[in-house]
């Protein structure tokens, strides 16, 4: 068994970004030289995910309608008692998850048909990072 580890870093322009990371993994699962495995990937910050969904536009479009709705960006939020104001990102990333494992089957990622992976940012304009852990033989 063996390990590899690689950072993706993030400086999104905008608030929420969903950015489709599938071919930079890839490209650790080709670096690590494991055939069969897993490999891990996860935000490492509380106000971003990672999810495994389609890359098609309209899609991308509703998740962000359906996170807005279920976690509105609002002034009266108690966590904004800190003097942050990024209350709803943080719910938001609990919506869409901080992470996902992916099988490694003879040295490529084993997806579904139309699965992709997407960094999600919901409080950007900072530097943010993903970890990718490749784990197996």
């Amino acid at each position: 068994m063996k390990a590899h580890t690689e950072y993706l870093w993030f400086h999104t322009k905008n608030k929420r970004e969903y950015i489709n990371i599938t071919e930079r993994v890839e490209e650790i699962v080709r670096k690590s030289g494991i055939k069969e495995g897993f490999a891990l990937v996860s935000a490492m910050h509380i106000t971003a995910g990672v999810y495994i969904n389609d890359a098609e536009s309209g899609l991308i479009r509703d998740i962000d309608e359906w996170v807005e709705k279920l976690a509105p960006f609002r002034h009266d939020y108690r966590h904004h008692r800190t003097g942050e104001t990024n209350g709803d990102a943080h719910l938001k990333s609990l919506l869409i998850g901080h992470e996902v494992i992916v099988p490694i089957t003879d040295g490529q990622l084993d997806f579904g048909p139309w699965q992709q992976i997407y960094y999600a940012e919901f409080d950007g304009q900072r530097d943010k990072r993903v970890i990718v852990k490749v784990i197996g033989v």
